[in-house]
């Protein structure tokens, strides 16, 4: 009966079905194989997508590859957002062109991190983990997982992160990865500002495959218009993304790297409950509070147990110090210009001057 419907009614019949069922489907006929093997109908995308969205993974997903009727390029968007353990240690990859490799390194990892392809393949880069006496040869995508459930940092000796300044300049700074913990960093930060005072606040900014930039800052309502962070207002809440405005058709959905479903309309606002940048109604941001001072943009990698939401101190979920103190939440990774530049490209013509290391740039 299926057989006999157009082929774009039966692929819209597909999508529908979880995976396993999807399978079974493309090998019911030739007809129906030929539907699976579609690049542009693609059939599987929508069973590949909820699987990738839920907490556990389809039995099927795990050897999908040995089917021939997948298309290829969906393995971009395996690659892009499955758990790194089941990538590395449960499923079966397929051959896969050298541009599906970088697109999909792309789509994971930020930009910064293409320097840990040096002279190899997008493939090595990506996935590629060998032991030579002992001595390890890993890449990112393992490199990041053995990060999020260790607390190794021999693979980079010192973390970068980016302040924004309420003069409008921007500093990249770095400090050692052993001892890393913003913190501390942004606590003297606040000292040196004479805002400590005030409460430290951090936002979940975007979250991705594995990593999530956060930013700590300081609210208040101040007396004075010169100790507010015009770039701050700028980086959390983004100008003309609302639907009401004009300036909408100057944003796009980022798509490198590409967010985590919690984030997926990102720089637009994502429901669901995990996008936390407007927490207050439009009219009334942060409760009326102005973001003063310098704002610190840290890169945090998603270790086990960093979506529990913390009980200890009765923070709000994901949300200020439940982003930070908790399982999960103790390794960073670096953040520099160009990551800045791939999630808030507003902001280059936004910041006056862009600073190596401390100081004022003079």
């Amino acid at each position: 009966m299926i057989q006999s419907l157009p082929v774009e009614l039966i692929g819209k019949i597909v999508g529908e079905l979880s995976l396993e069922d999807a399978i079974k489907v493309s090998q019911l006929s030739r007809r129906m194989n030929a539907v699976g093997s579609d690049t542009i109908l693609n059939v599987w995308r929508l069973p590949i997508l909820r699987n990738l969205r839920s907490e556990e993974y389809e039995d099927s997903l795990k050897h999908l590859s040995v089917y021939m009727s997948v298309p290829r390029h969906n393995w971009v968007e395996i690659c892009a957002l499955g758990r790194a353990s089941y990538l590395l240690f449960e499923m079966t990859l397929p051959n896969l062109k050298e541009a599906d490799w970088e697109d999909a390194f792309k789509k994971r990892f930020l930009p910064s991190w293409r320097r840990w392809r040096k002279d190899g393949t997008w493939k090595a880069a990506f996935l590629r983990f060998r032991v030579f006496c002992g001595a390890s040869n890993s890449r990112v995508l393992h490199q990041t997982w053995h990060r999020s459930c260790t607390s190794c940092t021999a693979n980079e000796s010192w973390t970068k992160y980016i302040v924004l300044n309420r003069n409008g300049s921007a500093n990249q700074l770095e400090a050692s990865s052993r001892n890393f913990n913003p913190t501390v960093i942004f606590n003297d930060l606040r000292v040196q500002q004479n805002t400590h005072r005030l409460e430290m606040r951090a936002r979940l900014v975007v979250q991705f495959a594995d990593v999530r930039v956060i930013a700590l800052g300081t609210l208040n309502r101040p007396r004075s218009s010169l100790t507010v962070n015009p770039n701050a207002k700028a980086f959390l809440h983004p100008p003309g993304v609302a639907p009401d405005t004009a300036a909408i058709k100057d944003y796009s959905s980022l798509k490198y790297p590409l967010p985590a479903q919690t984030h997926i309309n990102y720089p637009f606002y994502t429901p669901g409950g995990g996008d936390k940048r407007w927490i207050m109604p439009e009219d009334s941001e942060e409760a009326g509070l102005e973001w003063i001072g310098g704002l610190m943009i840290v890169a945090q990698i998603l270790g086990q147990g960093i979506n529990d939401a913390s009980t200890t101190h009765g923070w709000p979920p994901f949300q200020d110090g439940d982003l930070l103190v908790g399982p999960g939440r103790q390794q960073y990774v670096s953040l520099t210009w160009d990551d800045l530049w791939a999630i808030a490209p507003w902001l280059e013509e936004k910041i006056t001057r862009r600073i190596d290391g401390p100081g004022l740039g003079i």
